[in-house]
């Protein structure tokens, strides 16, 4: 069962002194895939959820960091304007998806309506309620129209995020990332594990799966999220009959 509680959140790399060059190895496999994508005009869609602080950013930023600029766009994900309130929740994430052969990297996503709307009642009962079918659909019919889609979730432990927010605190460069309703919510952690868990019951499905990265490592979580991008999408890709063949670290020219 995927929940928070079942966590070790004491992972971390075994070999520090190895993380730029695992790193460097894996983004390469990246941009092979990229290219392999866009070949084969299969779209990638990467949602990435979790507790503020937990490194979403750095991990996002790692995963793209090789990767053809012209061929991916990340999406950083805020409440909804007051246009956007007009239409059904997923109406503003259709509009972002990516084009078959590209990739579309959301930070923070549509699962906002049973997580952050559940908890501060921004939607009710009935419309979080629904939410989750609606969203297992939305996924359904993406994934069975040339999509290749999963969800990451990065936790961290209570103690980190403190820690992480008092460094953001203290550094003008990462003071602007800091907000009330950051210290507001860690008040509501609580609630936030409850329905992040009750999130993964409801729509951890085969073909649009949740993983569940440690993330009070940062190093580890980073390297975890491209080993997990690129385990998924040859697993997909392989289920459509197609082999991406693996960079080989020979042939790796530095850049």
């Amino acid at each position: 069962m995927k929940h928070i509680e079942n966590m070790n959140l004491d992972k971390h790399l075994d070999k520090k002194n190895s993380y730029k060059k695992e790193l460097k190895k894996l983004q390469y496999e990246m941009l092979n895939i990229q290219q392999f994508l866009f070949k084969h005009n299969i779209g990638l869609i990467i949602g990435f959820e979790g507790m503020d602080a937990a490194g979403k950013g750095g991990a996002i930023k790692r995963l793209t960091q090789r990767l053809d600029p012209r061929g991916y766009v990340v999406h950083p994900i805020a409440a909804p304007t007051q246009d956007e309130l007009k239409y059904n929740h997923l109406h503003r994430f259709w509009k972002r998806l990516p084009e078959r052969g590209q990739i579309s990297i959301f930070d923070r996503t549509w699962y906002g309506r049973v997580l952050v709307e559940r908890i501060e009642g921004f939607a009710s009962e009935t419309e979080w309620g629904r939410a989750y079918e609606e969203i297992n659909q939305f996924e359904k019919i993406l994934t069975e129209d040339h999509f290749i889609l999963m969800k990451f979730w990065i936790q961290i432990s209570n103690d980190e995020q403190l820690k992480r927010f008092k460094e953001r605190q203290e550094n003008p460069y990462k003071k602007w990332k800091l907000t009330d309703e950051d210290w507001r919510n860690r008040e509501k952690w609580s609630s936030y594990v409850e329905v992040a868990n009750d999130m993964f019951d409801k729509t951890d499905k085969k073909h649009a799966p949740w993983i569940l990265i440690e993330g009070n490592d940062k190093e580890y979580a980073r390297i975890q999220v491209l080993k997990e991008t690129i385990k998924h999408v040859k697993k997909e890709c392989e289920r459509l009959g197609l082999q991406i063949t693996n960079v080989e670290e020979t042939s790796i020219q530095t850049v």
